[in-house]
């Protein structure tokens, strides 16, 4: 029995010696299946192992089983600097971001990587302007891929990882799809901090706000109240439009002040929407 395991430890090993993409930057994550070490082989140091060939070979075994994510500093134009790893099942370097959710060689779900932001999920770059019918057959996609009664016949482990990918997508999703929090999303993406709560000090947009409220509060039927929300819709895909184009020359400023118009006509609309 021990030179059983004796002989999986040392295929881990000869695997990681004999890969092309194996560097100093390796990460481990633990895997569930623990049966290798718990026997009196665990006793040995991993420094026994490693081959004079190999120096940094110590650090890519886990204390349980194989090697999990493998980071690479190559350049890789479609993803973040901290994104750059292999499947943990196959060892497949990722073409793209999207194969971060769902390793395209093996078809393993893979684990929940925070480095990956929402537009990459969807395999989109990083912009404001998007094609509703384009985000929404990408989300439809990954949901066939992710969904939990979708992949049942796949391990525990996966069927996790596909429950934590699927709640992603769907957070994603909501997000880029409403032009308001795609917008928010878009400065935090930037480094510039939104608070979703100031107040409103803008003296315009003050008196217009006590203007649209008096017009709603004074509405006497469903016609009049259709007649004011389409007028604030209108202004939001104004001021959308306004704020795409802050974000192409970069003036967060104006940015910002595009998203305090079109949070306070979102929060009008939400309103009138209770009222019909």
């Amino acid at each position: 029995m021990w030179m059983k395991k004796f002989l999986r430890i040392s295929a881990i090993v000869s695997r990681a010696i004999n890969s092309t993409h194996l560097t100093s930057s390796v990460s481990i994550a633990t895997l569930h299946d623990s049966a290798i070490f718990s026997s009196p082989l665990s006793s040995l140091s991993l420094s026994s192992l490693q081959p004079r060939s190999s120096p940094n070979l110590a650090s890519i075994l886990s204390r349980e089983n194989a090697i999990f994510f493998v980071k690479d500093k190559s350049p890789f134009s479609s993803l973040s600097e901290d994104a750059k790893l292999f499947c943990w099942n196959c060892a497949t370097k990722a073409d793209d971001a999207t194969s971060f959710l769902f390793c395209q060689a093996c078809r393993s779900v893979q684990p929940l990587n925070q480095s990956i932001d929402y537009f990459q999920i969807f395999g989109l770059g990083r912009r404001y302007s998007i094609e509703d019918g384009e985000l929404e057959k990408k989300y439809k996609d990954w949901q066939k891929k992710l969904h939990p009664d979708l992949v049942h016949s796949k391990t525990q482990r996966e069927r996790e990882y596909a429950a934590e990918q699927s709640a992603r997508v769907i957070d994603a999703y909501r997000t880029l799809a409403d032009p308001l929090s795609r917008a928010i999303y878009i400065m935090k993406l930037e480094g510039v901090p939104v608070d979703e709560e100031e107040r409103i000090t803008d003296t315009e947009l003050l008196a217009e706000i006590m203007e649209l409220r008096e017009a709603v509060d004074e509405a006497e039927d469903a016609q009049t109240l259709n007649q004011i929300q389409a007028q604030l819709q209108e202004k939001l895909r104004d001021w959308s439009r306004s704020f795409e184009d802050a974000y192409l020359r970069k003036n967060f400023e104006d940015g910002m002040a595009s998203i305090r118009r079109m949070t306070y006509y979102k929060r009008a609309n939400e309103e009138i929407e209770k009222k019909l």
